[in-house]
């Protein structure tokens, strides 16, 4: 595939910092040593979603085990999990009294059940922190164990996330080990636990709006309700380049077609992240 650059249209310029609660988030989180994808993933919503005191939290840690070409997570070898993370991510949820809240993760295939004890010993505090927060769990596909996914949904999180991150076709270029067939399967089971099913997706990186159809179909078989659909923006030089920028009118297409599709909420707009305002 050639890569080559794309110039960045205005309408993806954002500023990042600023108003208080912005600052007073970011000493939270720091303070309570947490991961947040706002930070790794260098979020385009980071602003705006601190600025209103919300964050999402990454654990697991920082170092993830797969090296997908869109991601700008660091990947290596990670250090043991730390058994108090679950109760400072509670405790610094609990602290910032939110309403709602999503806890993602890097994958860990080092480890014998791929964290999943951890995700649920994370999401069962959290819980029991604030038992009237709206929880959301964006997790890693377990390398396709549904046993272990078995296990964070016995947490019962009020939605359960799985990104298919891109079409079929291109899902071998752009993700390291996660296969699209696989990560369809873990939404089916999402779907059948009981949760809201979400999937999110990045397009301009070369996908055909034919493409982007098939997969809306293929997730609502899937189960899946909710659909995130943003702009993929490259991270650094190393990363896969952007193929095009989408115009915010094929945006609003994308939304109006899944909607017909049977989508009950549609968040499709360039700054839109998978975790975003759902």
């Amino acid at each position: 595939m050639t890569e080559q650059h794309v110039r960045k249209p205005d309408w993806l310029k954002t500023r990042l910092g600023g108003s208080d609660t912005f600052m007073a988030t970011k000493r939270l989180v720091d303070a309570h040593r947490l991961h947040t994808i706002c930070a790794s993933g260098r979020c385009p919503n980071r602003d705006e979603c601190w600025s209103r005191g919300t964050a999402t939290f990454m654990i697991g840690g920082d170092i993830c085990t797969r090296a997908c070409r869109f991601c700008n997570t660091r990947t290596g070898r990670p250090a043991p999990l730390d058994p108090h993370e679950p109760a400072r991510v509670a405790e610094s949820i609990r602290v910032m009294a939110l309403t709602r809240a999503v806890v993602t993760s890097v994958d860990r295939d080092d480890l014998p059940d791929l964290a999943a004890g951890h995700w649920h010993e994370t999401l069962r505090l959290v819980k029991a922190a604030s038992p009237a927060i709206a929880l959301e769990a964006l997790i890693p596909d377990f390398q396709g164990r549904m046993a272990l996914v078995d296990t964070v949904m016995r947490a019962a999180p009020d939605v359960a996330s799985h990104n298919l991150e891109t079409v079929r076709r291109l899902t071998p270029h752009i993700r390291s080990a996660a296969r699209y067939d696989r990560s369809l399967a873990v939404l089916a089971r999402i779907a059948a636990s009981g949760a809201t099913a979400k999937t999110g997706i990045m397009v301009g990186l070369g996908e055909t709006p034919d493409e982007v159809d098939e997969l809306m179909d293929d997730a609502r078989r899937a189960g899946v309700t909710i659909l995130t659909v943003g702009q993929y923006l490259q991270p650094s030089r190393r990363h896969v380049a952007v193929a095009e920028y989408v115009t915010p009118a094929r945006f609003d297409a994308y939304r109006a077609t899944a909607l017909a599709k049977g989508f009950t909420r549609v968040e499709s707009a360039p700054m839109v992240r998978s975790s975003y305002r759902i």
